[in-house]
Formats: structure tokens, C-alpha cells, sequence
């Protein structure tokens, strides 16, 4: 019986060891919390013709944080994160299929089924 609880005790230790510690997640989430002040402020402030790329390049970097330290791929095997890429990939694939289906596949004069034109 005290073995198990020995291993139990391991098991716990070991996984305690797999991320960052408090102070390691305080610092993740006060990066992200500066990213976010970021985001919010190109509501304010007129970032002219670099608004979106800089949207779109901090939403990669938070979420790329995000999944690295909150989800644990950067303490997991590599076989983990390969398998979360391969899901990201196909599910923006099958975004992209779809944007381009709802610009493709109009009636090119602005009609469909349900108007009288």
C-alpha cells in the first residue's frame, strides 16, 4: 500500500514539473494582458494601412503563446504538436474553402432563389 502511495507522490511531482511555474504563468498572462492593450488600442488610435496586418500578427503571437504555455505543447512531445498543426491546418482549410464558396458560387447578377429580379 505505501508503494502506491510513493508513485502517486512521483506521478504528482512529475507533473508538476511539466509547465512553468506561478511566477512563469504571472509573466505569460502580463504579456498577454500588454498584447491585448495593444489589440484594443488600434480601436483608438488611427494605425492607418498597418491596422490590420498588426491584428492579424498579434492575434499569431498571442495565440501562439497561448497554446505554447497555457496548453503545454512546448513541455509535451512533438508528437502533440504536430497533431495540433495538422487540426489548424485542415480546419483553415476548410475556412478558406468556404470563403471562397460564398464569393465563387453567387449568381454573378446578384440573383438567387429567393428574390423575383
Amino acid at each position: 500500500m505505501e508503494t502506491i502511495a510513493a508513485s502517486e507522490e512521483d506521478t504528482h511531482e512529475e507533473h508538476h514539473d511539466h509547465g512553468l511555474s506561478d511566477v512563469g504563468y504571472i509573466k505569460v498572462a502580463i504579456i498577454l494582458g500588454v498584447l491585448t492593450a495593444v489589440e484594443v488600442a488600434t480601436y483608438f488610435w488611427d494605425f492607418g494601412i498597418l491596422e490590420v496586418p498588426s491584428l492579424l500578427i498579434l492575434m499569431v503571437v498571442k495565440f501562439q503563446i497561448v497554446v505554447s504555455y497555457f496548453m503545454h505543447l512546448k513541455f509535451d512531445s512533438k508528437v502533440f504538436s504536430y497533431l495540433f498543426v495538422t487540426g489548424l491546418i485542415l480546419a483553415m482549410a476548410v475556412f478558406a474553402a468556404m470563403g471562397t464558396s460564398m464569393v465563387f458560387w453567387q449568381d454573378p447578377s446578384g440573383c438567387d432563389a429567393s428574390s423575383f429580379c
